[in-house]
């Protein structure tokens, strides 16, 4: 079989398949990632949602007074995250409550630990822009 012959039977079978089998041939269906979509922005919500109260509650007010941090621009600051730096802020701050709910932190480690977590998150939006 000639380099030719070869090239036109590769083209004739390309065109003898069906359109729509070539069409239906997705990888992820559209269903599959309207689901991811939705799971992505619900996420998304939880942690903003997390991050907020977070940043708002009021040991953690007290400890960014103390430490001149304005919360206004944190509360600001916060949706400007990516999903991946908005997740580990809201999963950070969890354990954090959690920790100082069961009496784990005092409330100067708290403070410290607030002050680190604002600063990071400062400096994340700083270097993302």
């Amino acid at each position: 079989m000639t380099l030719q012959t070869a090239a036109a039977l590769t083209l004739v079978s390309i065109l003898l398949v069906p359109v729509n089998v070539v069409a239906e041939e997705h990888v992820v269906t559209a269903a599959e990632l309207h689901q991811q979509v939705v799971t992505a922005t619900q996420a998304r919500r939880v942690n903003l949602e997390q991050a907020r109260n977070f940043f708002s509650s009021e040991p953690v007010s007290k400890a960014l007074e103390s430490a001149r941090i304005d919360p206004e621009k944190l509360q600001k600051a916060i949706p400007l995250l990516s999903d991946q730096e908005l997740a580990r802020i809201a999963a950070q701050s969890k354990n954090l409550q959690a920790d100082f709910a069961a009496g784990a932190l005092s409330n100067q480690q708290l403070t410290y630990i607030v002050i680190a977590l604002a600063t990071a998150l400062l400096v994340l939006l700083i270097v993302g822009s």
